[in-house]
């Protein structure tokens, strides 16, 4: 008998592309603006990148005069639909790092973890609450061939201090109870947290509206002008606001600022949210330690345990539609979510029957080296920071600090490091762009298949230090 058989009807439950994260009713709405005006730095995008770009601004000067534009709503974009995975690496993991940044890598994983420490201080000075948990995360191995390629990482990853504990067959199923896991890798806490990431960000805001940032949702930029002494932004209400500087901080949606479309391809991920686990349920998977789980694939997929005990269950497919394409029709996507809940049943199928409610997708901004990339134009009096490849909800925190130096501290030292001033290689034009993405979707699934074998396409890639991922 299935455990789900006896469960009653979860009456939250709602079947709609909009994540479990922004389900209810949101904070107190921020109306467009109805005139023109001016400010000291516009901020476009009212997400992570933009709300910490807006406090940095603010920790510095506080007089400043910062007003944050949001074609939607706050956190509407990826900083409202991930998996609320929050780590301290900027470089998207540490073996990124080694092969990008090796000789930057130390002081980078230093400013991760103090940017890390940073952002929990912040939310318990400010009474955020985020559901904020520091649990550690755990990289489980499906296939056989990933248990020594786990031995060896780990022994690796000790070089470089981050201290990572090997979990044998017995003892990564005891952890979490699963037929298919043959070995684990556990990072302790101190490296990773889980949040809630709306109720991050929209503490973010609240925090800023009450330093004086002007918020304003609802109101999408159309163009940016550059006159004397700043930029003229303007919005498709035809109001215009004349700004020193403007920062863009729309991630995957920057396509409508053209310089940026070749940094980044839009991927979409799709996410599954369950209804809450009953306590047999709770009892029948074990995973007391409550960590951030991923599987060790190409295709990967991520999953956790919600406050309230449901699991969030997200990744593999990262879907990439012609001419980098991205709207709401392409937030549902019924062969994946299909999938995904396949897939969820072969790795814990003593919960046959369990329901998911809620069902989501999102685009992320990817770059070619998987990290946030930075740069300015018109004169710079526009900068920009985007490319965080799936790993920004801790990442922001520090990009917007990077963004604040480029406006009020440009002597700060930081902005000569590598990361900050050299852009990752680009995607080429369509149509040679959507064959190339497919192309190496093709390769990493077909490794994936053939016991992590890469192709020489992306042995290529890799020696080169190129790639595509989500």
């Amino acid at each position: 008998m299935s455990l789900a058989m006896s469960r009653p009807t979860d009456q939250t439950a709602r079947d709609e592309p909009i994540s479990y994260w922004l389900r209810g009713e949101g904070p107190t709405p921020a109306p467009p603006p109805t005139e023109d005006g001016v400010a000291d730095v516009v901020i476009i995008g009212a997400g992570f990148t933009g709300l910490w770009t807006a406090l940095a601004l603010t920790d510095t000067e506080p007089g400043l005069r910062v007003t944050v534009l949001e074609s939607e709503t706050v956190a509407f974009g990826a900083s409202g639909r991930n998996g609320g995975f929050c780590e301290a690496s900027l470089t998207h993991g540490l073996a990124n790092g080694i092969r990008h940044f090796p000789e930057e890598l130390e002081r980078l994983e230093a400013e991760g973890i103090e940017n890390l420490r940073g952002l929990i201080a912040f939310t318990r000075e400010h009474a955020i609450d985020c559901d904020l948990e520091e649990t550690g995360t755990l990289a489980l191995a499906d296939q056989a061939y990933q248990v020594d390629e786990f031995r060896a990482w780990r022994d690796e990853a000790a070089r470089y201090g981050e201290g990572l504990v090997f979990l044998d067959r017995d003892a990564v199923q005891a952890e979490v109870h699963s037929p298919i896991w043959q070995a684990g890798l556990l990072r302790p806490p101190g490296r990773d947290v889980l949040v809630d990431p709306a109720k991050l960000c929209r503490g973010l805001a609240r925090v800023a509206r009450e330093r004086g940032v002007r918020l304003h949702e609802h109101t999408r930029v159309t163009g940016l002008e550059r006159v004397a002494g700043g930029v003229l932004v303007m919005t498709a209400d035809g109001v215009r606001i004349r700004a020193d500087h403007v920062v863009v901080a729309t991630s995957a949606y920057s396509g409508w600022l053209r310089r940026l479309g070749q940094l980044f391809v839009p991927v979409y991920d799709y996410v599954l949210v369950s209804e809450p686990l009953s306590p047999d349920e709770r009892a029948a998977i074990g995973w007391a330690g409550r960590q951030g789980l991923s599987d060790s694939n190409n295709q990967f997929h991520y999953f956790r345990l919600t406050a309230d005990d449901r699991i969030l269950w997200g990744g593999y497919d990262a879907i990439y539609h012609f001419g980098s394409r991205v709207g709401p029709e392409l937030d549902r996507r019924p062969a994946t979510f299909e999938k995904l809940e396949a897939q969820f049943a072969r790795a814990f199928p003593q919960l046959e029957g369990l329901r998911f409610p809620y069902r989501w997708g999102g685009a992320i901004d990817t770059t070619s080296r998987f990290t946030v990339t930075f740069g300015q134009t018109m004169g710079g009096r526009v900068t920009y920071a985007l490319g965080y490849t799936g790993l920004g909800v801790g990442a922001s925190r520090w990009a917007g600090g990077v963004v604040r130096d480029f406006i009020l501290r440009p002597d700060e030292d930081r902005l000569q490091l590598r990361l900050v001033q050299s852009p990752p290689v680009r995607f080429p034009p369509e149509p040679a762009r959507s064959i190339a993405v497919n192309l190496v979707r093709h390769e990493l699934d077909r490794a994936d298949r053939n016991e992590g074998r890469r192709s020489l396409l992306l042995r290529t890639l890799d020696e080169i230090g190129i790639g595509f991922d989500s």
